[in-house]
């Protein structure tokens, strides 16, 4: 297993910040840019609002003749495309990555205009986009509103003590006027006081900003991910699709190993001995010595073959692991180990075969890459049971630094766990330690 690890350059480490992040956070280029998509946000959720209401009203009530389908797709089609504009708004101001919805599929062996309307009137995907439309424009309103007067009041009162002048020379009275009645009472903020106490309040404000952005465009993140994104279902289906291709190209992987090993190892191994066995057959008579030695040699290539069988069986399914279960199986993985490792195993039952033999190829794995990388002196197994879960937590007092990028054998056993519904986790600091924890279905 190829696992990289990288060595640990000084002066990698991250350096703290002039400015604390707390008073920088209202002038950063994301709390503006998630401003300028709520001020954006009003405009486009009246544009797709007044669209899919008047389209739905219009084909509902043409439904009594032949238009209203037309129409009710047209308005199912127009929605998707302010979709798409919606996704890339969201790409481009927040930094949300939302995969295309599925696409409308129509029946097989079915073409033409009319299937494709047939379809897309019966895709829930289509249908989501017109739930957008009508509830986004109230939100859209709220946020809209809650966002520019917050900004406009924490900046405008934050620096309330550099335009303050403006009130005397151009509108004849001292400042801000806070409240005022006929009978003469009004209140000023015109003090050197009531400004500070302005500006201060208007600072608070400005503090507050970026955690207001952030909460109101998460509502929008939610809307644009759960309506405008592919189902559960679909994206389910994606991932067992991916799954399925890991899982038969890790299959097709394995058999070629074998079939490497086979050719490579104890089918030449077998095929030489063969050959040693003939001429020991000729020289029986002629030269009986000459022929026991021979077989005596062929008879050490045999013991040579069978253990080679005995690896590569081992390599397929260990008989101990079927016969004994995880525990013994990860002991006699350990004593092999180059480095000393110590096993505990605690589970209550034995998990599902296919589990049991992708943990314990798991480990046989992260093993090896102990022994070939890491420059440890000592390491740990740890298996054990939480609810549905079988846990797997390797550590390593060696150098650190495992590269999990892609192409390295811990990417690789990610994509396989992965293949199963589990997750695979390096934490691996330069200069180590080094703690993998691998997640596997119990069943």
């Amino acid at each position: 297993m190829a696992t990289a690890y990288r060595p640990y350059e000084p002066g990698t480490e991250p350096r703290g910040h002039l400015v604390p992040a707390a008073l920088s956070a209202p002038f950063r280029a994301r709390v503006w840019c998630e401003f300028l998509y709520l001020m954006i946000s009003l405009p486009m959720a009246v544009l797709t609002f007044v669209y899919a209401v008047t389209m739905i009203a219009l084909g509902a009530g043409l439904l009594i003749t032949f238009l209203g389908v037309p129409v009710l797709g047209a308005a199912l089609a127009g929605c998707r495309g302010l979709g798409v504009v919606e996704r890339a708004r969201a790409r481009a101001l927040l930094g949300l990555r939302v995969a295309e919805p599925e696409p409308v599929l129509r029946g097989r062996g079915k073409r033409g205009p009319v299937a494709w309307l047939g379809a897309l009137l019966r895709s829930g995907t289509s249908w989501r986009h017109v739930i957008y439309a009508l509830i986004h424009l109230p939100w859209a309103v709220f946020a809209f509103t809650f966002a520019l007067s917050f900004t406009v009041y924490g900046w405008t009162s934050a620096t309330y003590p550099l335009w303050r002048w403006v009130f005397p020379r151009y509108l004849d009275q001292p400042g801000i006027q806070v409240f005022g009645d006929d009978h003469g009472h009004d209140f000023y903020l015109d003090t050197p006081f009531e400004t500070a106490v302005t500006c201060v309040a208007g600072l608070l404000v400005l503090l507050l900003t970026p955690w207001v952005m952030r909460a109101l465009t998460s509502v929008d993140r939610i809307m644009v991910t759960g309506l405008l994104g592919p189902s559960r279902l679909a994206s389910r289906v994606l991932e067992l699709e991916s799954d399925r291709g890991t899982v038969v190209d890790t299959a097709a992987a394995d058999l070629r190993r074998i079939e490497r090993d086979l050719h490579d190892g104890a089918q030449a191994r077998l095929v030489a001995l063969a050959m040693d066995l003939g001429l020991a057959k000729e020289k029986l008579e002629d030269d009986p010595e000459a022929a026991a030695k021979m077989v005596d040699e062929a008879h050490g290539e045999v013991k040579l073959a069978l253990q080679e069988l005995r690896d590569l069986a081992r390599g397929i399914h260990p008989a101990i692991l079927t016969d004994r279960g995880l525990g013994p199986a990860l002991s006699a993985l350990a004593a092999r180990c180059t480095v000393p490792v110590t096993v505990t195993v605690e589970l209550p039952e034995r998990p599902a075969p296919a589990i049991e033999g992708i943990a314990y190829f798991t480990v046989s794995e992260l093993l090896q890459n102990i022994s070939k990388h890491s420059r440890a002196h000592t390491a740990k197994v740890d298996v054990w049971r939480a609810k549905h879960r079988l846990l797997i937590q390797i550590t390593d007092d060696g150098r650190g630094g495992a590269d999990t990028s892609a192409g390295s054998g811990l990417a690789g056993l990610a994509e396989r766990i992965d293949a199963v519904d589990g997750v695979l986790v390096v934490h691996s600091p330069a200069g180590g330690p080094t703690t993998v924890t691998a997640e596997l279905p119990w069943r």
